[in-house]
């Protein structure tokens, strides 16, 4: 338990108020009555791996100007309002000594005004209101600002002037709505280390919330292939928080595949630098087409790490598959209890058992947790 003073208001941490051993023990036991719904009898969990408040890498917060007035933080609980925060006791110091920085710059920001001619007539107006996302790479801070409108001339200059004068921040980069990213000020290349390598992050990536948390699912992963080795499908694999760990056996041979073009692109890239020749990389819709019980034929190990909505559709294709076809061992990674069931259960409908699940949580003091799971064929 922490005495925070927000507590009350915001709703980013609504188990905070317990103390550590009651909050632990509600943590397991709200995932063992999950694994309940799992068809299968005596399911082995492994020791459960909870991550130090206070590693949170990954910040999303929100801002609002009313009359005069900079509104800046997270989301209220149960509420569209924002519960304007100094400091957070989730986030890593590193984050937490920049906030007082960006507050001031967002207030300059808003108060920028713009002309523009509407119908012949001038019209004045500015932008008050938007998201700022921070995460804190191994080499720096990484920002990225999401708003509704473009951006003035006199904007990017604000940006510049204040990339000039943040010695932690390393890159400032705008997103217009639903379009991509622009990189405003890029003083250097932001990293993340997977596995003691630098792995370069494209703006807007999603990421592990915590370092710690990475590698502790990592360490699952890697625990679970054991000695295997061969060929392995990375399926929704995101920076390649997976392959690069795997990739460092020279025995195995991955094939890495996600949907979005400009992050499979930087992770190309990384491996280019890197020089590591066991990654092939396939970009492909995973929910639309998944690999297909033909094409996974070839593979010795299957990873799946997909968002909250679970791998139903290529879970489907992996049970179908015939018995002698099957890959021996499936890994599968759920920031999802809930749809994971869903896999799960498919998955062992299809001839597969559930050896081994692992409970991560680093998402501290909330209801959400991580898990990793080790099936193998029957």
């Amino acid at each position: 338990m922490s005495n925070c003073p927000y507590q009350q208001i915001c709703g980013g941490c609504p188990l905070r108020y317990m103390d550590t051993e009651s909050y632990r023990k509600n943590k397991i036991e709200t995932f063992n009555q999950i694994l309940a719904h799992i068809h299968q009898k005596n399911v082995t969990t492994d020791q459960p791996i909870f991550i130090a408040d206070g590693n949170r890498r990954r910040a999303e917060m929100t801002f609002s100007y009313k009359k005069g007035k900079l509104i800046f933080g997270f989301n209220a609980a149960q509420s569209h309002e924002i519960a304007d925060i100094e400091k957070c006791l989730s986030l890593t110091e590193n984050l937490n000594n920049i906030l007082p920085d960006v507050r001031i710059f967002l207030t300059d920001f808003c108060r920028i005004k713009t002309t523009s001619k509407i119908k012949n007539k001038l019209q004045t107006s500015s932008i008050t209101q938007g998201d700022i996302w921070l995460i804190e790479a191994a080499n720096g801070v990484d920002i990225l600002l999401e708003i509704s409108t473009n951006i003035s001339l006199e904007h990017r200059l604000l940006i510049s002037d204040f990339m000039q004068n943040s010695v932690s921040s390393i890159r400032f980069s705008v997103k217009v709505q639903n379009g991509k990213p622009e990189t405003i000020v890029e003083k250097a290349k932001p990293v993340v280390n997977i596995n003691s390598l630098n792995v370069f992050i494209p703006a807007g990536t999603f990421l592990q919330p915590s370092s710690a948390g990475q590698q502790a699912l990592v360490d699952s992963v890697m625990r679970y292939i054991g000695n295997s080795s061969g060929k392995i499908a990375d399926l929704f694999c995101g920076i390649g928080t997976f392959s690069y760990p795997l990739a460092q056996n020279i025995k195995n041979k991955i094939t890495s595949a996600d949907s979005a073009p400009d992050l499979l692109d930087s992770f190309q890239k990384t491996i280019n630098a890197l020089t590591l020749p066991n990654i092939k990389i396939v970009q492909k819709n995973l929910f639309k087409y998944p690999f297909d019980s033909e094409e996974l034929k070839e593979f010795d190990i299957i990873l799946f790490d997909p968002p909250r909505a679970g791998a139903s559709s290529q879970v489907a294709q992996i049970a179908a598959m015939n018995s002698a076809d099957k890959p021996q061992k499936v890994i599968a990674i759920s920031c999802n209890p809930h749809t994971f069931i869903n896999d799960a259960n498919a998955l062992i409908a299809g001839g597969y058992k559930l050896q081994s699940i692992t409970m991560t949580d680093q998402f501290v003091y909330t209801n959400h947790f991580e898990l990793t799971a080790l099936f193998e064929k029957n």
